[in-house]
């Protein structure tokens, strides 16, 4: 489609394609041939026999499994392979919901139960960080309302955090994120030059406690919002503050919580 000023317009559905396409043509398929499988695969859609957004293919669950096993043995190239075919066949929402987060939360219970090695922990971290930093670029653009996330001193772990922030951006937000370990000062600071329409501090419970009188301070200057393990419902509400929902990517598709 083209808008009124003679500009392409592209829908989610083409971009699918897009990727698709690219997908096969990295594999190897002449460009006629991957045009005809990525044209056959819109025709079973159009049958009932795609997945929708928010049903994951049986496959999904086959990949998850091929992308732990390439990440445990630190096979990077393996392991971007698995994702890109992810995002070329399922819609991002899914691919974050139903397949990083929940890798994510496996990896750090088989961590703690020493079934997973810091090396392994850490370089598969280091993946999908690096996956998401991509899909992170350019959010601080658009004209929407801005959000400022962060993680407050002592938490390191800001993957669920990148998530919510990218799907945030795909409803038109703008982010500005400080990451992992960001000193409440830092953060107010931040805060009062960028006047956000939300702030958002993912957290432990071992780092909220100390922090709570910062951020009711902070919760005084701008709309805050407390995630993680340390958001319990009675934290919140001493602070002043609102409770995400556990799920960073329903929250940041359903913002109604947020008003």
């Amino acid at each position: 489609m083209r808008s009124a000023g003679g500009f392409r317009l592209y829908s989610e559905a083409d971009a699918r394609r897009v990727r698709r396409m690219q997908a096969h043509l990295a594999r190897g398929l002449p460009a006629a041939e991957a045009a005809r499988a990525v044209l056959g695969q819109a025709s079973r859609a159009g049958h009932g026999q795609a997945a929708g957004p928010d049903r994951v293919p049986a496959a999904a669950s086959e990949l998850s499994g091929v992308l732990r096993q390439a990440l445990d043995a630190f096979d990077e190239p393996a392991a971007q392979a698995v994702l890109d075919r992810l995002v070329s066949d399922l819609f991002l929402t899914t691919v974050l919901r139903d397949v990083v987060l929940p890798y994510l939360t496996e990896l750090g219970e088989r961590w703690e139960r020493g079934t997973a090695s810091v090396a392994q922990e850490h370089f598969a971290t280091n993946v999908i960080r690096g996956r998401l930093a991509g899909l992170a670029r350019g959010w601080g653009n658009g004209h929407g309302p801005r959000a400022v996330l962060a993680c407050p001193p002592g938490e390191l772990h800001d993957l669920a955090l990148m998530v919510f922030g990218i799907v945030l951006h795909r409803s038109g937000w703008r982010i500005d994120y400080l990451g992992m370990d960001t000193p409440v000062e830092e953060l107010t600071r931040t805060v009062d030059a960028r006047h956000p329409d939300l702030v958002v501090a993912a957290t432990l419970p071992e780092t909220l406690g100390p922090l709570a009188a910062q951020l009711t301070v902070l919760a005084q200057r701008a709309p805050l919002a407390l995630a993680g393990a340390g958001a319990t419902p009675e934290i919140v509400s001493a602070v002043g503050a609102r409770l995400m929902m556990r799920n960073p990517v329903t929250g940041a598709e359903q913002t109604s919580w947020l008003r």
